[in-house]
């Protein structure tokens, strides 16, 4: 596109405050902002290119910077088949951005007084007081050991408390774990938790970080400690207040036509839709609210809860948290050099945290926190630089480096986009 065509896109742009997605979300020039416009369009056009060369079936992002949006981008497809557009306002499988969201429930009953950082995880579920470590096997049985000490909550929110998740690895553990079927669409969060408590852990609590279903287990909690159905919780004390009006743990009828289809790579490296595994049948309401992986929503929606923690914990007029509690969830809470799975990476509560922005790959704000999903979806928090991503794709392992299948490395790449475009 030349630059008297998106010179006028913008001016459309801002000359609009009442369109839907705007409410609270204020568009505003660029260099209003301290970024170029041209530098800017980088971020588009490298997008766009991605699409063009059928490395992406579809792409929107979006950037804020000082409380104001100054890029709203959608490229490509929303459904290949159709030829349906993508488009602003689609809805994505966001699946592991859950989890941040969930860390917000938490603190929400944290700062009621509900639960303690070091209070031990089992003074919530009593079944899981007497929860054995897997040690190996012997003579073809395995070997449980005690807990060196009970898992506690903070070990909990930040995937140290010795769970796994039984997809993203392949211990003896999460072949248990697929078996007992923990995170089945169809079983409650009292019976998932009644399936967990029968497995062993797959470390000692705060010995490794690994990846787990611990956020899962934390929507068991919220649910526990307020009293209220977990997915309830979410809708009335986070997303009706922050406007989040199109995230929620299935997709009604009437907004199916704005839903992305989920893709991935044949042999040959051609898109192809996903079937069955993490796509489920989004359309239907499920019984497990998966607080680790279960949500959809849209780029929109996810700004505002991404604002809402750049702010401290307000938005539109509504706080969720206190500054200091904010704080505190992207604050690293792993013993110092303990690996995660991102170089530069600590993490916090439901977070990651750059705090070495040079191994993270440079420019990252030091104290940037962030996370993404499985289809791809993606998003970081600056607060050096004031500073809000978040990109939302479809695309089964569309976020690491370049790979043989020729997925392409989209949050490395929009961060150079984005961060080069910052002048001021």
């Amino acid at each position: 596109m030349s630059r008297a065509p998106r010179l006028v896109a913008l001016t459309f742009l801002l000359a609009l405050p009442a369109l839907s997605w705007a409410k609270d979300l204020p568009a505003t020039k660029p260099e209003r902002a301290g970024m170029s416009s041209e530098r800017l369009n980088t971020l588009t056009d490298g997008m766009k290119s991605l699409v063009d060369q059928g490395r992406l079936a579809g792409v929107v992002t979006m950037v804020s910077r000082n409380g104001k949006v100054v890029h709203f981008e959608a490229n490509g497809k929303r459904d290949i088949a159709s030829g349906a557009p993508m488009q602003k306002d689609s809805i994505f499988r966001i699946y592991s951005m859950s989890k941040p969201i969930t860390g917000v429930a938490m603190m929400m009953l944290f700062e009621q007084g509900k639960w303690q950082l070091n209070d031990p995880v089992a003074k919530y579920i009593p079944e899981f007081a007497g929860l054995k470590v897997y040690s190996g096997n012997e003579n073809g049985k395995p070997v449980l050991k005690d807990q060196t000490h009970p898992m506690t909550m903070r070990e909990l929110m930040s995937h140290s408390a010795g769970f796994t998740y039984g997809f993203f690895s392949n211990t003896p553990v999460d072949a248990m774990q697929r078996t007992a079927d923990v995170l089945n669409d169809n079983i409650t969060l009292d019976e998932m938790i009644k399936r967990v408590a029968k497995l062993p852990l797959n470390a000692q609590p705060g010995a490794e970080w690994h990846y787990s279903i611990s956020v899962d287990i934390q929507g068991y909690i919220v649910q526990k400690l307020s009293g209220m159905k977990f997915e309830d919780f979410l809708e009335q004390r986070i997303f009706k207040p922050l406007g989040m009006i199109d995230t929620a743990f299935y997709v009604p009828q009437e907004k199916l036509n704005r839903f992305a289809e989920y893709y991935t790579y044949d042999a040959a490296g051609k898109l192809t839709v996903v079937q069955g595994g993490f796509n489920r049948n989004f359309a239907a309401k499920p019984a497990l609210a998966s607080g680790g992986g279960g949500l959809v929503s849209t780029t929109t929606d996810y700004m505002r809860f991404c604002q809402m923690l750049l702010n401290g914990g307000q938005f539109g007029g509504v706080r969720l948290l206190s500054p200091r509690t904010v704080e505190l969830m992207r604050t690293n809470v792993l013993p110092n050099g303990m690996p995660t799975m991102a170089a530069g990476a600590q993490f916090g509560l439901d977070f990651a945290v750059y705090n070495d922005t040079i191994a993270a790959g440079g420019y990252y704000g030091k104290g940037t926190f962030w996370w993404g999903g499985a289809a791809g979806t993606w998003f970081w928090i600056d607060p050096v630089n004031n500073l809000i991503f978040i990109g939302m794709i479809q695309q089964a392992a569309g976020t690491g480096a370049v790979a043989v299948s020729g997925v392409p490395d989209v949050r490395g790449l929009s961060r150079t986009y984005t961060y080069q475009a910052i002048v001021e």
